[in-house]
């Protein structure tokens, strides 16, 4: 069984974890009434995706 023979340093560890940071959320434009949405979602405010309604906006 493979077995480390000595331990990864912890300036080791964290090269390797520097790129498993959280980021933000994409956010676009909606094109029907310019709020910011995440990508790919329908819009909460107007209810458009893709330019078509595809749910009733709610109040």
């Amino acid at each position: 069984m493979a077995v480390p023979k000595r331990k990864h340093s912890n300036s080791r560890t964290g090269k390797r974890r520097s790129h498993d940071q959280i980021r933000g959320k994409q956010l676009s434009p909606c094109p029907n009434c310019g709020q910011m949405n995440p990508q790919h979602v329908v819009c909460p405010k107007c209810g458009y995706y893709m330019g078509r309604m595809v749910v009733e906006p709610q109040e």
